[in-house]
């Protein structure tokens, strides 16, 4: 059974769209994470603007929320750990952008209080979200094996 994971960080004020523009220099190190940690069904990122009323960035936006939205199998503490020690300078690099996320650096001396501020900016867990429709029950490395991916 997968479980959700909806991180919902508020970006610090003064931060542009441009400075957000370069975290997607990390993709291919974050993909290859999550490839390597063997748990993530899927994750996706997103940049919302709380002040539109479409959550919608634009142009003219002055304000930011960074949206980690991921499903994975396993324990939460596992998981975290699994970033932490696999893509710990990603996150490192991010939470210098987020309120709050600067005292989590180096995340891998900080994993407790990492993990803390996830479980507490995790929307997924936080009435009135919740629940996680999932049409099979399969685990990632359970799929991996009936369908290894093509080289």
């Amino acid at each position: 059974m997968a479980s959700p994971l909806t991180l919902l960080m508020p970006v610090l004020p003064g931060i542009t769209l441009q400075d957000l523009s370069g975290r997607s220099q990390y993709g291919p190190q974050l993909y290859a994470a999550l490839n390597s940690i063997g748990t993530v069904h899927f994750a996706r990122s997103i940049l919302l603007d709380p002040s539109a009323p479409n959550l919608q960035p634009s142009a003219t936006s002055t304000s930011f929320v960074i949206g980690i939205i991921t499903e994975f199998d396993g324990s939460f503490d596992d998981y975290i750990h699994d970033f932490v020690v696999v893509a710990g300078s990603v996150f490192d690099q991010l939470l210098q952008l987020v309120v709050g996320g600067a005292a989590l650096t180096p995340v891998a001396d900080n994993e407790a209080a990492f993990g803390a501020f996830i479980q507490q900016n995790d929307a997924s867990q936080h009435p009135p979200n919740g629940g996680l429709f999932q049409a099979y029950t399969a685990t990632v490395q359970e799929i991996r094996a009936r369908f290894p991916p093509s080289s």
